[in-house]
């Protein structure tokens, strides 16, 4: 049974990019019940129990034999389990989804779901977790001698978001896609580059001495309700400020005082914004992005920044062109600066986090986005910046490359980026007391 990649689905093949999620976990949590929940999950979703395969004109989804779908990986580990995990490829030819369950102390367990991004994208990957614990929940309070959950049927394929796509004039796309090349070309934005040592000969470097690391954000429940304030008294969206803070900290570890052109690329979700909608629970990639160059100098106001950002992506989603991004995807491969940021603000806005069940609590729950090739031999790139509010606590996530950016580099990175998203809260009205 196959279903073959449409253009756009391609193009993820060869970035070999996942989505990585996580729940930090204490209490009884019984393997075996999470084991059968996931392996329900993934009867129903087919995407998940698929490789990819060369096809005709590029690739497509074959299910795996039987012996070969994915199946929950119990283990143990310790502190680096979560960085282990997150470390662990989806190669082209093997299961596209990844499940481990790491007992991480006595009563402490760490779960990981990783997901290619060539079927899912950060709203479907979080409603598959979300998902993942409904079904133990209900599968663990069944009661002995009652009957269990009925499995819900094998589903289709689901179609490939490029299909669904309003029509359009061909002419139109061509004449974007022409406007976006001239743009970016008028326009290009200045990269970050790489701190790491460049002295060593060629071929000389292990590449086992690096890694995936992540550096992380985290705003308090309070904090995260003074940002939103923030952002409603200014009249921006809480994503214009967590850009403005990104851009101003990539401005700060470039020369000079004077205006420098960055680009801030953001996401746009095309879910809700086709006819019908699609609902998150269906696993492809629903996304395309939208790029804009801004000069920033030294003494840019972060807050007009974020203004600027905010009023262009709102412009950009009026206008529909999201719509015309998604056609002209197919070329980006062939214009590369269409899609070349000096900051990727990826930004699942509030998400409700799983429901566990009684018994279990999650100490911490995680979306991380990671690839397989950072090409550190390119000497700069792109800063990715994953943004996500689970239970009123804004994270952002600094993924990197250890051979490209090292620890030390993205730690000030990060506290440079909570500096200035604290600093936009001094301002801001208190969050209101709780009753009782």
């Amino acid at each position: 049974m196959r279903r073959a990649l449409c253009p756009v689905e391609n193009l993820y093949v060869a970035q070999r990019s996942r989505a990585f999620l996580s729940c930090a976990l204490r209490g009884n949590v019984d393997p075996s019940v999470l084991a059968e929940a996931f392996d329900a999950l993934t009867t129903e979703h087919p995407t998940l129990r698929s490789r990819i395969v060369p096809a005709e004109g590029g690739h497509a989804l074959e299910l795996l034999p039987e012996d070969e779908r994915p199946r929950l990986i119990r283990r143990e580990g310790g502190d680096e389990a979560y960085i282990e995990e997150l470390n662990v490829p989806l190669p082209v030819g093997g299961p596209l989804s990844r499940a481990a369950l790491v007992t991480t102390g006595p009563d402490t367990h760490l779960l990981t779901v990783t997901i290619d991004h060539t079927v899912t994208d950060g709203h479907s990957a979080i409603t598959f977790m979300n998902a993942l614990w409904d079904r133990y929940g209900e599968l663990v309070a069944t009661v002995p001698g009652q009957t269990p959950p009925a499995p819900v049927a094998e589903a289709e394929w689901p179609r490939p978001v490029s299909e669904l796509l309003p029509a359009a004039d061909p002419e139109e796309t061509e004449k974007y896609l022409l406007r976006r090349v001239e743009e970016t070309g008028a326009h290009p934005v200045e990269l970050l580059a790489f701190d790491t040592p460049r002295d060593r000969p060629a071929g000389s470097e292990d590449p086992s001495e690096h890694r995936i690391e992540v550096r992380r954000l985290v705003l308090g429940a309070e904090e995260t309700t003074r940002l939103r304030s923030a952002a409603r008294d200014a009249g921006v969206s809480v994503h214009g400020l967590v850009a403005a803070a990104l851009m101003t900290a990539a401005r700060a570890r470039l020369d000079g005082d004077g205006p420098r052109v960055l680009g801030c690329m953001s996401p746009v979700d095309l879910r809700a914004r086709l006819t019908p909608p699609v609902s998150p629970s269906v696993m492809v990639a629903s996304v395309t992005s939208h790029l804009q160059a801004v000069p920033v100098g030294g003494e840019t106001d972060p807050l007009d920044l974020a203004r600027e950002i905010s009023t262009r992506l709102r412009e950009s989603v009026e206008r529909g062109d999201h719509f015309h991004e998604m056609r002209i995807m197919p070329r980006v491969p062939a214009h590369p600066a269409l899609q070349m940021g000096s900051v990727i603000v990826t930004n699942m806005g509030a998400t409700a986090a799983p429901r566990f069940p009684e018994g279990v609590e999650a100490t911490d729950v995680r979306l991380v986005p990671a690839r397989e090739s950072y090409f550190p031999q390119a000497g700069r790139s792109p800063v990715m910046a994953c943004v996500v509010s689970f239970d009123n606590r804004l994270a952002v996530e600094l993924p990197h490359h250890t051979a490209c950016f090292t620890p030390q580099y993205m730690r000030a990175f990060r506290d440079d980026v909570r500096t200035a998203l604290l600093a936009f809260t001094q301002d801001a009205a208190p969050a209101p007391a709780s009753a009782g």
